[in-house]
């Protein structure tokens, strides 16, 4: 009876370690890159930007430092919203794994720094 509770016990607590460590996801799992282009817009130079989720929880509301962010390209406000210092990405839609992409023109790269994001596990 003892051996069968202690298995019991030890398969229960592995699993739950085991899902936890899984599953856990941060800001941390939010990759931002950045490429040029090679074409300019307006005199300066085009980036491309792509922010990938590389956990297998989806992230939504996601928002960015944009602290002094400029463009001379507009940006569809669907996928970055500039609303003074944070940049809220997708809309506030979930980004599952994978990635959303946009481009600016500026002079040199912009550092979108992730600040929150809200993670759903299923």
């Amino acid at each position: 009876m003892a051996t069968s509770t202690m298995k019991l016990f030890i398969t229960i607590l592995f699993c739950v370690l085991f899902s936890q460590g899984y599953s856990k996801c941060s800001l941390e799992d939010i990759h931002v890159t950045q490429t040029i282009t090679g074409l300019t817009v307006k005199g300066k130079q085009e980036l491309n930007v792509t922010i990938a989720n590389e956990c297998s929880c989806a992230q939504s509301n996601l928002k960015l430092d944009c602290r002094g962010f400029q463009s001379r390209k507009p940006v569809d406000p669907s996928i970055l919203k500039v609303s003074g210092n944070v940049c809220l990405v997708n809309g506030g839609k979930p980004i599952l794994e994978g990635a959303v992409e946009f481009s600016y023109a500026w002079d040199t790269p912009f550092s979108f720094d992730p600040i929150s994001s809200l993670i759903s596990c299923h």
